[in-house]
């Protein structure tokens, strides 16, 4: 069995020109969590996550200052951007600006078991899938399953 086999044609995407606020519009739209950034030949250059919404909106950590011996913990609070500016600055932000760049893929001939290796390996939930260069579908680790054992049980 080959990835083409197991993935999702229709793929939600977004493109290098839109901001973050088109990828939240598709997670809360579809129901999804991630979608890959394409340019206008509909090859994948960043894939963003609900983690990469998350990082960006999340408390930011303290700094820290390590010497030979010493660790010093500088409390920056006082500083510190609110939640509510935090989460609508991230919505103007260009999707680029938070999106991985460097994207795991898989060839659309690539065997399943080597997509699945991938998907636990890496700890990733899904994959794009690309033929020729540009993306022809999605596989997730709930597709690699479902078709892994539904004429087993």
């Amino acid at each position: 069995m080959k990835a083409r086999d197991v993935m999702i044609t229709q793929v939600y995407k977004v493109k290098e020109s839109d901001t973050v606020r088109r990828v939240i519009e598709k997670f809360i739209d579809h129901g999804i969590s991630g979608v890959p950034v394409v340019n206008e030949a509909n090859a994948i250059v960043g894939y963003v996550s609900d983690g990469d919404i998350m990082r960006f909106i999340g408390r930011p950590e303290h700094g820290m200052f390590d010497s030979i011996s010493y660790a010093f913990l500088v409390r920056l609070d006082e500083n510190r951007e609110p939640f509510e500016e935090r989460t609508k600055r991230l919505l103007d932000l260009n999707v680029m600006g938070i999106a991985r760049k460097k994207v795991i893929t898989v060839d659309w001939e690539e065997e399943i078991e080597d997509v699945a290796a991938i998907l636990g390996k890496k700890r990733i939930k899904k994959l794009p899938v690309e033929r020729n260069g540009v993306l022809a579908g999605i596989i997730s680790r709930g597709n690699v399953v479902r078709h892994a054992f539904k004429n087993l049980l």
